[in-house]
């Protein structure tokens, strides 16, 4: 990102809606952004006092804790912002004494899989059919059906 320094991350307000239309950017289904939005700490990245990204977080165990949503506004994807709002979450989620920190993709999500790996994040496991199962239509990214999630982990 050119001026990283001027993005500023904050949790968003109990007052404000959060930003459906970004979020869906990550996940095409309101339905499941709903589901995990209800248990989940939602942050959002502004610059010049727009809303450019967003990350959604929740706790899965006693230890571990999840990102279920990580978006970045067209204009601002592939500047660095969606590295920085996942390292944001990785010192957050550390500081806060949480010992693991997961995440799930699809397996046509190419630049994401390559991303959440350079940032220390190794494959744990694959949920066969995850997209199949939970998503009215099909998803097609890189020219690949989206059926499986892919699961990633890092220790804190």
């Amino acid at each position: 990102m050119d001026n990283i320094d001027e993005i500023h991350i904050r949790q968003i307000r109990e007052d404000e809606r959060v930003p459906m239309a970004l979020l869906r950017i990550a996940d095409p289904s309101e339905q499941q952004i709903c589901s995990y939005l209800a248990k989940s700490d939602c942050y959002v990245a502004e610059m010049d006092g727009e809303i450019i990204g967003v990350c959604v977080a929740g706790e899965t165990s006693r230890d571990a804790i999840e990102i279920y949503n990580i978006a970045v506004t067209e204009g601002h994807q592939g500047k660095g912002l969606g590295k920085h709002l996942l390292m944001d979450a990785v010192e957050r989620y550390a500081q806060s004494g949480w010992k693991s920190i997961e995440i799930g993709t699809g397996n046509s999500s190419i630049g994401q899989l390559a991303l959440y790996q350079k940032c220390g994040f190794r494959i744990d496991g694959i949920i066969h059919n995850f997209f199949v199962d939970n998503y009215e239509d099909h998803i097609y990214e890189n020219g690949i059906w989206c059926r499986d999630m892919i699961r990633l982990k890092r220790a804190l």
